[in-house]
């Protein structure tokens, strides 16, 4: 099965359990929202997933295999919440670190079509920060970690980018963070909310704001 899959992640921070008993999957097809309040453990548990935090414990799969970091596997990319890519990098060089299967896909896209020679700190903040999220979504891999890919971003280009998650499910299966929790309901085919250490699966707006993710007049 296309499948990835974690579950039993257990994780603190010195005496402060983030997380506790967590299970989340996701299949090619899927794009599944992942919401929680600051300090639920949400990057946290994509980074954990990724494999750059080690947790308490954790039981890892990928496509059925038993997997301890998940960048190892190639089948696993993920965005951070913050820039990383060295902004003296031109377009060009990095579509060639970045991607091979979907580059003609990545080349039919304005912003990166047009501006292959140059360096991203030319551009603006928010077209950098779309540049990065492109470069991750048409990557080799098969599952896609975005953590807060919105936050950055106008609402037109939020827009362009959901277009691209969308256009890219049959052959991928995505996680997503973000605050702005309006545009993870809109994208995503399933909502799991990470609350007192633990998940719950989420069907309406009613269940966030039964477990308090949203107030009750909201």
């Amino acid at each position: 099965m296309e499948e990835l899959y974690i579950d039993s992640v257990a994780h603190r921070y010195g005496s402060n359990q983030i997380i506790n008993n967590v299970y989340i999957k996701c299949e090619v097809g899927e794009v599944v929202g992942l919401l929680g309040r600051n300090g639920s453990g949400k990057s946290t548990l994509l980074k954990i997933i990724f494999g750059s935090i080690n947790p308490q414990y954790k039981h890892l799969k990928v496509n059925d295999n038993l997997v301890n970091k998940g960048y190892q596997t190639g089948q696993i990319s993920y965005l951070p919440q913050g820039n990383f890519i060295p902004a003296k990098m031109r377009l060009k060089t990095l579509l060639k670190l970045f991607t091979n299967k979907y580059q003609t896909e990545l080349l039919q896209i304005d912003l990166i079509r047009e501006n292959l020679d140059v360096p991203l700190r030319d551009l603006s903040g928010g077209q950098a920060r779309l540049v990065e999220s492109l470069l991750i979504l048409y990557g080799d891999s098969e599952y896609v970690l975005l953590d807060e890919p919105f936050s950055q971003l106008a609402p037109l280009i939020s827009e362009e980018l959901k277009d691209h998650i969308q256009n890219l499910m049959p052959v991928k299966g995505f996680i997503i963070t973000d605050h702005q929790y309006q545009q993870i309901i809109d994208i995503s085919t399933r909502v799991v909310l990470l609350h007192n250490g633990g998940n719950y699966n989420i069907k309406t707006i009613d269940d966030l704001r039964i477990h308090g993710y949203l107030p009750a007049d909201r």
